[in-house]
């Protein structure tokens, strides 16, 4: 054993599956998970800059490090991911950080075991008076732009197995800095997507979370136009096997018919999308570049009920967009009560660098807040509504884990992604149960199971 690894990761589901390759690539190299009260060789950040706050956590926690480098000066350290791909941010770090090893982008984060045994290497050549070296890769070139299929990776999500299926984003919404940080879209090829799902199958997952920033414009950017999402979904419901599949995430501009049909036909498919809306005012919409409206978004909420009646229906809503009046965010209160979402993530815009969004007049904090108040009160009330509605039903639920708060139970979720805790340990982690909802708590659910 070459020694103990540390991965922290912030952000979204793709950054959580990255640092399992991540730590794919360290556990080949021949370092382990680092023990909770141990002192890890190699610390790697893996950094989201999507929101202003994960940007602000992870350089705090950066610089926290500093002394740990102190006391330990063999300590590797890297950050990786979306932070360092902006604009000028590698040389920030570089010279705000200068005890920091490694600098990777989001599309060379596998040339991690390369640039750590340089470091190694290095040492020997820094005692005889060299410079130190120091590793510093943010490109986004032709070259990068091809997918490493071979990449290890150590699933730590059981038992869900988070799979990618499409690579970068196209949409360049005015407020998102992903399509800057991640690149253009390129899809993996629906062989080697299915082979990974079948492996995923045959080692016990039970869950499948293919995940994109836009899962829905995969294999648009093949020749052919003889793959796509659709016809992707239709394929994995043919792998043998019991085992749920859920995506994410969906932009309502690509949502198909053809998709919505499969999703229904399935038996597989979970009955539960996360279909971001952001702002229910058309105006707001055309100012983020979302390429639908109200009316577009509503025809989908209803054309996926009408096909599956208990869909859980999910979103991510934006407040304080630049140009929003009260009048607008009036008009996403609006979406809010007419679709009833079972759940909202909300936000309060922040503005990114080198997006066009951040050089509009700005809307001032207290404005913001009091608007995410609002809009939090009108979900909070919506989904308590609805989590009453599942009491004395019951449902059959993936269990996932223990219950963190509740001693000797264990949480789960449903088809429609609704989270139930209910009696059991960890030999139940991973199985299907019959649980009766006793009771209801905001968006949590309580039951007991049917199968003692």
């Amino acid at each position: 054993m070459l020694g103990y690894y540390k991965i922290i990761t912030y952000g979204c589901q793709m950054n959580v599956h990255e640092s399992e390759k991540i730590a794919g690539l360290l556990k080949a190299m021949g370092y382990e998970d680092c023990p909770a009260e141990g002192s890890a060789d190699v610390i790697v950040f893996n950094t989201c800059c999507i929101r202003d706050t994960a940007e602000r956590r992870a350089l705090g926690n950066i610089g926290v490090v500093k002394a740990e480098k102190k006391r330990n000066p063999s300590l590797i350290l890297a950050v990786v991911g979306c932070m360092p791909q902006q604009d000028g941010a590698a040389e920030n770090i570089r010279q705000r950080y200068p005890y920091v090893d490694i600098i990777l982008g989001t599309r060379n984060i596998s040339r991690l075991p390369e640039e750590i045994n340089k470091i190694i290497s290095s040492r020997e050549s820094k005692r005889r008076g060299d410079k130190r070296y120091r590793a510093v890769d943010t490109r986004l070139p032709d070259e990068y732009l091809s997918i490493d299929e071979n990449t290890p990776t150590l699933r730590t999500s059981y038992p869900n197995a988070w799979i990618n299926i499409i690579y970068g984003c196209n949409n360049f919404c005015t407020y998102c800095i992903v399509p800057y940080v991640r690149g253009r879209e390129i899809s993996r090829s629906m062989p080697n997507v299915l082979d990974e799902v079948r492996r995923a199958v045959d080692m016990g997952y039970k869950e499948i979370t293919l995940l994109g920033q836009n899962v829905n414009s995969y294999g648009n950017d093949m020749p052919g136009g003889e793959v796509n999402f659709a016809k992707l979904l239709h394929e994995i419901d043919k792998i043998e096997g019991k085992f749920r599949v859920r995506f994410m995430t969906s932009h309502p501009k690509d949502l198909t018919e053809e998709v919505m049909d499969e999703m229904a036909a399935s038996n597989k498919i979970c009955s539960n999308l996360h279909l971001p809306i952001q702002s229910g005012s058309d105006k707001v919409l055309k100012d983020m570049n979302r390429r639908y409206d109200r009316e577009r978004y509503l025809y989908l909420v209803s054309a996926l009920r009408s096909r599956m009646p208990d869909i859980g229906l999910t979103t991510d809503i934006m407040v304080g967009f630049p140009t929003e009046t009260e009048e607008d965010f009036l008009c996403t209160l609006d979406i809010v009560e007419r679709v009833r979402f079972s759940n909202a993530f909300t936000f309060i815009y922040s503005p990114r660098k080198g997006t066009p969004a951040a050089q509009m007049e700005q809307i001032p904090y207290a404005v913001k807040q009091e608007r995410i108040s609002r809009l939090i009160k009108a979900q909070n009330r919506i989904t308590k509504e609805l989590s009453d509605g599942y009491t004395g039903k019951t449902y059959e639920v993936l269990c996932e884990d223990t219950a963190p708060k509740f001693e000797g139970m264990v949480c789960g979720r449903t088809d429609s992604g609704r989270l139930v805790t209910f009696d059991g340990g960890p030999s139940d982690i991973g199985k299907f149960i019959n649980v009766k909802i006793t009771a209801s708590r905001s968006a949590s659910l309580f039951g007991s199971r049917e199968d003692i």
